[in-house]
């Protein structure tokens, strides 16, 4: 290969997709990498959490118990309510569930030494989203009979009867496929996007101001950082706002499962 085609040591390169590829913590154990390892400490720590919070609970909440009684009574009040209303308690274990440990999995992304959210692999948001659309399904046809569950998709009431033709392929496939495909996608995709451009421009300040430190590049270094420092702090805000959101929608399906419109 000629020096021409051949990159240069000190070339800047751009961090690509090789940062969500992880190879196993354990020599022949393939699923368990670091993004698994983050999940079992999200888990962990949402369970560390409620024990503490609630094992003992005092009259007058502290500590812990504070936070963790916030954390709930913010995730009843904002999410679980507005959608199931007088149903929010029985369904609050699950809720509350999926919004912490999408919450701490999202966070990781921004902790020193983790700097991984593994919602940014499909494989986690998927599994939960499927999760969510069986539950949804039994529910609707447990409540509703199979016909009553799909015909409550197929047949919005209120229109004319002639374009049910167009619209019961249209809500079937967007009700009962597509909102949950979106419901794994949307966690996924805004987490891997902001991972990427964060390390993006970490990667840029640390190549300009001490790999590669030159007078031109040096502005570009200092650029490069304080973009990251602003973005680590609009990503702490959209971390916590998907945990947020994937927790609203599944509270919503599960609203719509249980009472369908007529």
């Amino acid at each position: 290969m000629s020096a021409a085609l051949t990159p240069l040591a000190d070339e800047f390169q751009a961090p690509g997709l090789g940062l969500f590829e992880w190879p196993p913590i354990i020599p022949g154990v393939e699923w368990f990498n670091k993004p698994a390892l983050l999940a079992l400490l999200a888990a962990l720590l949402a369970i560390v959490l409620m024990f503490f919070a609630f094992s003992r609970p005092k009259l007058v909440p502290r500590g812990v118990q504070n936070v963790g009684e916030m954390a709930y009574d913010f995730t009843k009040e904002q999410i679980a309510r507005p959608f199931l209303g007088k149903d929010s308690d029985r369904w609050m274990p699950l809720i509350f569930s999926l919004f912490l440990f999408i919450l701490f999995g999202n966070l990781f992304g921004s902790v020193i030494f983790l700097q991984y959210p593994f919602m940014a692999n499909i494989g986690y948001p998927a599994v939960l989203a499927i999760g969510v659309w069986l539950l949804v399904t039994f529910l609707g046809i447990k409540h509703n009979g199979a016909w009553g569950y799909f015909k409550g998709i197929m047949f919005p009431p209120g229109l004319p009867g002639w374009i049910y033709v167009l619209v019961a392929p249209i809500e079937l496939i967007s009700t009962f496929l597509l909102r949950h495909i979106t419901h794994a996608i949307r966690l996924f995709a805004t987490m891997m996007a902001g991972h990427l451009i964060i390390s993006l421009f970490s990667e840029a300040g640390w190549h300009f101001l001490f790999t590669n430190l030159t007078p031109l590049g040096a502005p570009v270094g200092v650029i490069a950082v304080i973009m990251t420092i602003l973005l680590t702090a609009l990503e702490l805000f959209i971390q916590a706002l998907q945990a947020y959101v994937f927790a609203l929608l599944t509270a919503m399906f599960i609203n719509d499962a249980l009472h369908p419109a007529h």
